[in-house]
């Protein structure tokens, strides 16, 4: 998977860093935000420096509760201030976007990236690593009884995608190709994600159409190509082609990205709408 560098998005330098050696470290720790899943990374250094008085954002590593996009905090071997006394031993991954009252709502996308970042840690360890929840080490709820029960299973991998359906080989493409909406450089992609990232959250225009019917275009001619396409379905099944990019858009589009042999990110660029509109059914 890939990591959001702190350059990305937009960190500011530390005060100071200690580093520690995987030999020292025993653990991977979860925690959660406590905050709206539109926090961003940035938001929450600003807290930690300014607020809190710490030399840089307090967690290793950062993952979006919707579309499991990995940020990189203080890194592998910096020593974070996630959990007093025990951070030198633990790597320390925030999940953004839970709040404080019992309600959790954490993808699937988000899970599988907790899940690599910790066979990563292992990986890098050359052992296997405990895997805690803050409250295992401190007086606090965090992360949720949710991600907690989940950590304590052993992080199983829930909602797997499902497998690409497989029409008759070497149709063309049904219906009449319609041009990229988006300008050069832009994809359709997750709300935190940068300007250039259009969600149908907000229902911007491009040419002549919102950006969330155009989400829905797209998804209604995989349909046309026999994918089953809807609320109930195989595909988009919790919500329906709402036109809302969240996990359910990206597992679609990574699907389809993996049938049509293009680099699988999960973001609807130019090559992927080009794919559906113009490349034979297989």
């Amino acid at each position: 998977m890939d990591i959001i560098s702190r350059a990305e998005w937009g960190a500011r330098p530390p005060r100071s860093r200690s580093t520690v050696p995987w030999s020292s470290r025993t653990g991977v720790m979860g925690h959660y935000s406590g905050a709206s899943a539109t926090q961003t990374p940035r938001q929450i250094q600003d807290f930690h420096m300014d607020v809190r008085d710490w030399s840089d954002v307090g967690y290793n590593f950062l993952i979006n509760s919707i579309n499991g996009a990995i940020y990189e905090g203080r890194g592998w071997t910096v020593i974070g201030a996630h959990c007093a006394n025990h951070n030198t031993p633990n790597v320390g991954i925030c999940i953004i976007g839970l709040d404080k009252v019992g309600r959790q709502d954490v993808s699937d996308a988000a899970r599988r990236s907790f899940r690599w970042l910790y066979e990563e840690a292992n990986r890098r360890a050359g052992r296997r690593l405990a895997i805690l929840g803050h409250r295992d080490r401190g007086a606090t709820a965090c992360p949720g009884d949710e991600i907690y029960s989940w950590l304590k299973a052993g992080l199983p991998i829930v909602g797997s995608t499902p497998a690409a359906p497989k029409p008759p080989t070497g149709r063309p493409a049904p219906g009449t190709p319609i041009t990229f909406p988006l300008p050069a450089g832009w994809y359709f992609g997750p709300a935190s994600g940068p300007d250039y990232s259009v969600s149908g959250l907000h229902e911007r225009y491009f040419k002549g159409r919102t950006d969330r019917a155009w989400i829905q275009e797209w998804a209604t001619q995989l349909g046309r190509r026999g994918w089953s396409i809807g609320k109930g379905r195989t595909w988009l099944r919790q919500h329906g082609n709402d036109g809302i990019y969240g996990p359910e858009y990206r597992s679609l589009i990574e699907a389809f990205q993996k049938d049509q042999g293009l680099a699988h990110d999960g973001l609807l660029g130019v090559n992927t709408w080009n794919a559906a509109y113009r490349n034979p059914v297989r």
